[in-house]
């Protein structure tokens, strides 16, 4: 240490100067309490002066901690039930003020007290929309001195710091354990988020109050660094019986379940388990607990944490095989009172009555400076699609399973190839930027789930430009294949499975899905 200058401290690490600020006085005003008391008691023990009001005065006075009330400062009460305690002249002077001759030769004569850190916890907007359709308890949860204060410090980040939000507190213990100390680029990143928190607030606030009801915040995007609202009403699709908040991940594959389960609903018993958008478990039995026990067969280690649907109600014994299994959502037409009250256990496990398919009947995404638009891929496959161009046949349950994995397809990332088996997938592979890797994934998969290859069926979303999957299918004894058809070398892949003895059906349907 080399010397101090008026609060300033300068350091000499590695032969580089440093300036670093000390904090001598905090304004605290919070909403939540909690992870304060740590807090309070360091900035007491540092002896820096803390100003507060109403509620977090109170706590902290209960600490026995010194603390002065904002009203000592501006000679005025809070005011208007609370809605007024902070706004004042002489708590923002305190607060913007530049510590240069000018500023502080103001704020002495006026009586102003600079203001080095202030700690904000705002009013839980957010929470209270969820918890009550009470406009007039809505209303009193919009912070106005909280954001006003978080605004003013964030701006005056080259003087104060800036605790936006609990979650920071831990960056004000780290300052606070340095003696109080902080240098600019903490400062800095402080007053980064303190504008994040200020946006996302102010932007829940509007979504609220805007024509558009239905854009919904949630907690984060696709991942923890990234913001997200829902635009819609899931109430006309769905009776929430338990469970968190769905996330934005939750919900893209809930989309893509349902857009599966729509070309099974009206099967017998069907079942299926999606990951990551995927679908990795699917079959169809004559009741609903061998159809969820054949489902996840198909594969049981990417069923943890997944997405689950089905097209009938949940009895009690199926709910007591699936309450073994960890599973984000569960999603059914109906649940019994038994298998409901069993399922409802775990608080976190979101369970969802399906009341209806959605009905949009365009498509979406964002797309460089646009969007692109498109009609639902709503093309399900039917027996008469089929056309059969091998000299080997197909019998029923074959012609079955291979409408079965044509359906199935459909709904997996290109390219994709899918084993299917008895009303059951056995094996698939997608989202591999080679058809070969897909297919070899898919036989690879079936034969490390336990599964037989011997007579299962095989279908691919796109045409087979070259006769390889089909000579890997000959190989896994696959006795018959679904593909679109369409490439100019389709006889090539039909001459090698008349070759290998395999049946082929063309459905000139494709199914890309990117």
């Amino acid at each position: 240490m080399v010397g101090d200058l008026n609060g300033f401290y300068i350091f000499v690490p590695r032969n580089i100067i440093m300036l670093k600020k000390r904090i001598s006085s905090a304004l605290i005003s919070v909403y939540s309490k909690e992870g304060l008391e740590p807090l309070v008691r360091l900035l007491h023990d540092l002896g820096i002066v803390i100003y507060s009001t109403g509620g977090t005065y109170s706590f902290i006075e209960s600490l026995d901690i010194p603390v002065v009330a904002v009203e000592e400062i501006t000679s005025y009460p809070s005011i208007l039930g609370g809605r007024v305690k902070t706004l004042h002249p002489k708590v923002f002077g305190g607060i913007l003020a530049i510590r240069n001759d000018d500023h502080l030769n103001q704020l002495a004569h006026y009586e102003i007290p600079l203001i080095d850190l202030v700690v904000v916890d705002l009013y839980p907007f957010e929470d209270t929309i969820r918890s009550t359709e009470d406009l007039s308890a809505i209303i009193e949860k919009i912070d106005i001195g909280g954001i006003s204060l978080i605004r003013a410090a964030a701006k005056n980040y080259k003087e104060v710091v800036v605790i936006p939000s609990k979650n920071e507190y831990s960056n004000l213990a780290e300052i606070l354990k340095s003696n109080g100390l902080s240098d600019e680029s903490e400062r800095k990143a402080l007053a980064i988020k303190a504008f994040e928190t200020s946006s996302h607030y102010d932007r829940a606030i509007y979504n609220y109050f805007s024509e558009d009801k239905d854009l919904k915040p949630l907690r984060y995007g696709e991942n923890p660094h990234q913001k997200a609202w829902y635009e819609g009403n899931l109430n006309e699709i769905f009776d929430f019986h338990n469970g968190k908040e769905l996330s934005y991940n939750n919900l893209l594959d809930i989309d893509s379940a349902l857009l599966l389960m729509e070309d099974f609903q009206s099967e017998d018993c069907c079942f299926a388990i999606l990951k990551h958008n995927n679908t990795c478990g699917l079959a169809i039995r004559s009741t609903v607990i061998d159809a969820w026990k054949a489902a996840l067969a198909g594969d049981p280690l990417s069923a943890f944490g997944g997405i689950i649907i089905t097209n009938k109600e949940i009895d009690l014994p199926t709910a007591q095989e699936i309450d073994e299994l960890f599973y984000e959502v569960l999603i059914a037409p109906g649940f019994d009172s038994s298998a409901l009250q069993l399922l409802s256990s775990k608080k976190k496990r979101i369970l969802l009555k399906l009341k209806k398919f959605p009905s949009l009947d365009l498509q979406k995404r964002s797309c460089i400076n646009g969007n692109l638009i498109q009609d639902f891929n709503r093309q399900k496959s039917v027996i008469s699609d089929m056309r059969l161009v091998t000299q080997k046949t197909i019998n029923t349950e074959q012609s079955k399973d291979l409408l079965f994995a044509i359906n199935c397809i459909k709904h997996l990332k290109s390219n994709a190839i899918v084993l299917v088996k008895n009303q059951q997938l056995i094996g698939m592979g997608c989202g591999q930027t080679s058809r070969i890797d897909a297919c070899t994934q898919a036989i690879d998969k079936a034969k490390r789930m336990g599964f037989s290859t011997n007579d299962a069926v095989m279908a691919s979303e796109a045409f087979f430009p070259f006769p390889d999957c089909v000579e890997l299918a000959g190989k896994a004894h696959i006795t018959a294949i679904a593909q679109p058809g369409g490439s100019i070398h389709d006889q090539k892949s039909i001459d090698k499975a008349n070759e290998l003895n395999i049946a082929m059906v063309l459905t000139g349907i494709r199914h890309f899905k990117h």
